[in-house]
């Protein structure tokens, strides 16, 4: 049905042909991230005539993001129109949703061809039986996903950690100077040689998709092959997780990791910090960094791991829906890369969760890897500069992209449209189209166009107005996040309600 490498190039070449140069890294100084969203539909075809139809399979990408940054907490603000997180796989996400409120106004409102059916009850829709989605990021996620087993010195994403620097290192974090030390700066050198050769081949075999097929299935039996690791905190010990962060892909001994720079949330127990493969403890949750401000975003490993409990469509597209929208795949583009790092990350730390409501599940999402390079990667950039002396850095824009016929096209920096003035910062030019409160515009203005006699249950119980009542009136979303949080992700950083007061 599909394979790694065409979700890959139909993303890649999606990014180099449909989306104008706005917003891309400049030539040779500047690199990104991407990650996207494609659409799969299988359909039968109906001039043959055949008993056993041959089944035409159509891939389209529906939504978009590329990005790397960040904003810190001091910037977050209550009024909901600034992109907090612009790393590229949460922009694929919240473009995601964008195209997924579309296609319910397609309907419930116009009654033309969607990619909804009518549900059971009424108000709800589902998705179609013949389609599935499949998540395409360039690059391993941040946080746990990138935790990978590097097998000898010249391998190494940074020069080897010395007791001494180590011991820097944990006390500036325990003063909360850590992103200004100069031992940081000592002991990992970003810019050393060992760092800007980022060897490619570390990777093991993916799991291969019989014919392409992925379908969604809830844990409970497992067919034979790589089965998702149990790696969380809570049920190992710091022996045991060094262990697993310390054993190589093919079984080898691991003389160090590729670092993420996601910190620990407070409350988990934290990176050792030591020399070599005990650098990091695995299966914990971790916030983006931020530069001298910390962030609340958690990292993409997590964010994803609780889109593959709770699905993609978010709390607000809950009521229009009698099942979550979930990923039936991710595929990886060629990186530093480990499927069991990867499994664990994603399904692994979740996989042990029970008793949630109906319709929710943990899913035995497909995990492969792309032998195909983003050529505005990191890796491809640096490789075509190689003797330049300029500093390469990460483009400060984030692209947004939907398959949605009005302003498709959404380009940030600093979580405000790019060309935003601080003048300007508070009117409704200075919102991106994906920003909470212009996707809860959307929301309502989808609620006003459906007459109430045919609103869904959830939403007819009561008068709502702000946003965080939209959201807890989602009763069985909420149920399964509070299910999530308990069993699994129970140091999970949640922002204040007052953030999400505004109507």
């Amino acid at each position: 049905m599909w394979t790694p490498d065409e979700i890959a190039h139909l993303c890649y070449e999606h990014y180099k042909n449909r989306l104008p140069k706005q917003g891309k890294p400049e030539p040779n100084r500047e690199w990104t991230l991407l990650a996207a969203v494609v659409k799969i539909q299988t359909i039968a075809d109906q001039t043959s005539n055949c008993p056993d139809k041959q089944m035409q399979v159509t891939k389209e990408v529906v939504s978009l993001g590329t990005g790397t940054k960040c904003i810190g907490q001091s910037k977050m603000r209550k009024s909901g129109d600034i992109l907090n997180d612009s790393h590229a796989e949460v922009i694929a996400r919240r473009s995601l949703q964008r195209y997924l409120l579309h296609q319910l106004h397609l309907a419930a409102v116009l009654k033309e061809d969607s990619i909804f059916v009518p549900g059971t009850q009424r108000g709800l829709w589902k998705l179609r039986p013949d389609l599935l989605f499949v998540f395409f990021s360039s690059h391993t996620p941040c946080g746990d996903a990138s935790i990978i087993p590097a097998l000898a010195s010249e391998d190494q994403p940074c020069r080897p950690v010395s007791r001494d620097c180590a011991s820097n290192l944990a006390a500036a974090e325990a003063s909360g100077n850590l992103d200004t030390t100069e031992d940081k700066k000592r002991c990992e050198d970003l810019n050393s040689p060992v760092t800007k050769k980022m060897r490619l081949e570390l990777r093991t075999p993916a799991r291969k998709v019989t014919n392409g097929v992925a379908h969604h299935r809830s844990f409970g039996s497992h067919e034979s092959g790589l089965v998702p690791l149990s790696v969380s905190s809570s049920d190992l010990t710091s022996e045991e997780l060094a262990t697993a962060a310390s054993t190589a892909p093919g079984g080898g001994k691991a003389v160090d990791v590729y670092r993420t720079g996601a910190k620990c949330v407070p409350g988990e127990a934290g990176d050792s910090r030591q020399p070599g493969a005990a650098y990091h403890r695995v299966g914990l949750l971790r916030v983006k960094p931020g530069r001298g401000d910390r962030t609340c975003s958690m990292s993409c490993s997590d964010k994803l791991a609780r889109w593959n409990v709770l699905g993609c469509q978010g709390s607000l597209l809950m009521h229009f829906l009698e099942e979550p929208i979930y990923l039936s795949a991710v595929v990886i583009g060629k990186c530093p890369y480990s499927q069991e790092a990867i499994q664990r990350a994603l399904i692994g730390r979740c996989q042990n969760v029970l008793a949630l409501p109906k319709g929710f599940g943990v899913q035995e999402l497909q995990i492969q890897q792309s032998d195909l390079l983003f050529e505005q990667s990191r890796c491809a950039v640096q490789a075509k500069r190689a003797d330049s002396p300029d500093r390469l850095v990460p483009c400060g824009a984030a692209i947004s992209w939907s398959a949605v016929p009005e302003q498709p096209l959404d380009v940030t920096a600093n979580g405000f449209p790019q060309g935003t003035t601080k003048k300007g910062i508070g009117s409704l030019q200075a919102r991106s189209r994906i920003s909470k409160v212009e996707l809860f515009r959307s929301f309502q203005k989808l609620l006003s166009s459906i007459s109430e006699d045919k609103w869904p249950n959830s939403l007819r119980v009561r008068k709502l107005e702000t946003y965080r009542e939209y959201k807890e009136a989602a009763s069985a979303y909420q149920e399964a996040w509070s299910a999530l949080r308990k069993q699994a992700f129970g140091s999970w950083i949640r922002n204040p309600p007052d953030y999400h007061q505004f109507k």
